[in-house]
């Protein structure tokens, strides 16, 4: 049986400003290892609201948040940045790569924030993550220098560095052409299906989330469908 890498049961979300409203309507479904799962529906249906809590970046809510059998709800703050460091890669829209460093420290950083590898083996995995997404040879150059597209590669593999059991994507490919779309696309398709890294990508593009092996699709707070293609 797959192991089940994050569980989400009857998760509740309500903003309260002035009045009550609801976001999230009873959340429930399991990412096991090696699914590559997205997330669609239209603006404002709660993806993103979802996401954060997934994350364990947003704490207010009624469920249970379950990551690697650990309950989240509850956990001190120290305890969630632990997991969200060790456990949870993240890739943004913008890649939030910092100019004042090269490629290669960028990719180290969460490494080097978890501390659990010495400075050379932490960049040592910097290159073999590099060399997966084929930008190795751009190591040393200051992100201002790359394309857009090699800058989000840079941010797959800092998401990577610390081999989480799952990355989170808040719509990775909105800020790139057709052609990088694809390749960002492919890379993550190659994480799923040749090294087994459990994605879990929140995109508003319908031709990306029709390749991913799993479409959640929400609307008005609530999942209307949740459908697994059978991988070939």
């Amino acid at each position: 049986m797959d192991k089940i890498i994050l569980s989400a049961k009857g998760i509740n979300k309500s903003f309260h400003d002035p009045v009550t409203i609801p976001i999230l309507k009873d959340i429930n479904f399991d990412i096991t290892k090696g699914d590559f799962v997205s997330i669609i529906g239209k603006s404002g249906c709660g993806k993103s609201t979802l996401l954060y809590i997934l994350s364990t970046m947003d704490t207010d809510y009624e469920g249970k948040l379950i990551i690697d059998n650990e309950a989240m709800l509850g956990l001190k703050e120290a305890d969630l940045a632990r997991v969200r460091n060790e456990k949870i890669g993240f890739v943004f829209q913008f890649h939030y790569l910092l100019n004042e460093f090269s490629v290669l420290r960028n990719v180290m950083l969460p490494g080097l924030k978890l501390g659990k590898y010495s400075e050379q083996e932490v960049e040592h995995r910097a290159l073999e993550k590099l060399k997966i997404l084929g930008i190795n040879d751009e190591a040393l150059k200051k992100p201002n220098q790359l394309s857009g597209g090699q800058k989000q590669r840079v941010a797959i593999a800092r998401a990577m560095i610390n081999d989480p059991l799952i990355i989170m994507g808040d719509e990775p490919t909105g800020n790139l052409d057709k052609k990088n779309s694809v390749i960002v696309f492919d890379i993550f398709k190659e994480l799923a299906h040749s090294y087994q890294q459990t994605l879990l990508i929140v995109t508003h593009d319908q031709e990306f989330a029709a390749s991913t092996d799993r479409i959640i699709e929400m609307e008005d707070g609530r999942i209307i469908s949740d459908h697994a293609k059978v991988r070939a």
